[in-house]
């Protein structure tokens, strides 16, 4: 979304993404759907999925409210909002987490709270597109194996992304894509075949790369972009 947000306007990028991560999902579920548990599936997901809704519509408020401040930084014009802000705040957030080892185990939550934890996990996402770690910190008590673990994950993130692709539609992405489908056309399909590859590749070379040195730099740009948003620069 980061990536996206550079070149289109905030809501637009968090759509692109979410359809990006709704193809790749979409091929992954192909691959270890049947390592699923479908009963937590049922526990999580369908509440991940209303939270998704909630929060895409929120993300709708959000970006048709007024520019709080405007600035010239030389010769360009750079807004701050309050989706920026938001959005901003939740990246640095989610950026921060990643450089705390061991977060989910430690941060854990009681299996009791698991529909609780789809809510909350699916709003995030229905918002920012970042949902990940909220999702593995509930489902990590769900007594499950690494593989339906994974699995699971896979399928909870398909049905928010497709909960919160059917706000976006309803609400705004029609409009902009009316606008934009020649410049987003490109980007959402080579991001679809690199996360096509990603996912074929990482099977590989998951134990072939030192993961601390890709995830320093991931946050370092996170950061930069969260910081972006919040100043208005980006």
């Amino acid at each position: 979304m980061p990536a996206f947000a550079l070149f289109f306007p905030l809501p637009l990028a968090i759509a692109a993404t979410a359809i990006v991560h709704f193809a790749n999902n979409i091929f992954k579920f192909a691959l270890m759907a049947k390592l699923a548990d479908w009963r937590v599936v049922a526990w999580f997901s369908i509440p991940a999925a209303m939270g998704a809704m909630v929060g895409a519509a929120f993300l709708t408020h959000l970006g048709q409210l007024p520019v709080l401040v405007s600035y010239n930084f030389g010769s360009s014009l750079h807004e701050i909002t309050t989706l920026k802000i938001v959005i901003g705040l939740l990246i640095v957030i989610f950026a921060l987490v990643e450089l705390w080892p061991h977060f989910q185990q430690k941060i854990a939550i009681p299996l009791k709270w698991l529909p609780l934890g789809g809510i909350l996990s699916g709003f995030i996402g229905g918002l920012s597109g970042n949902q990940g770690a909220l999702r593995s910190m509930f489902l990590i008590k769900a007594g499950l194996s690494k593989e339906s673990f994974i699995s699971t994950s896979i399928i909870s993130a398909v049905i928010v992304d497709a909960a919160r692709l059917f706000i976006y539609e309803t609400s705004f992405l029609q409009s902009y894509f009316v606008s934009s489908q020649e410049k987003l056309l490109l980007p959402i399909t080579i991001g679809i075949g690199c996360a096509f590859l990603g996912s074929l590749g990482g099977i590989y070379f998951l134990q072939k790369v030192t993961f601390h040195v890709v995830q320093i730099i991931v946050v370092v740009l996170l950061l930069f972009v969260g910081m972006g948003l919040i100043t208005g620069l980006l």
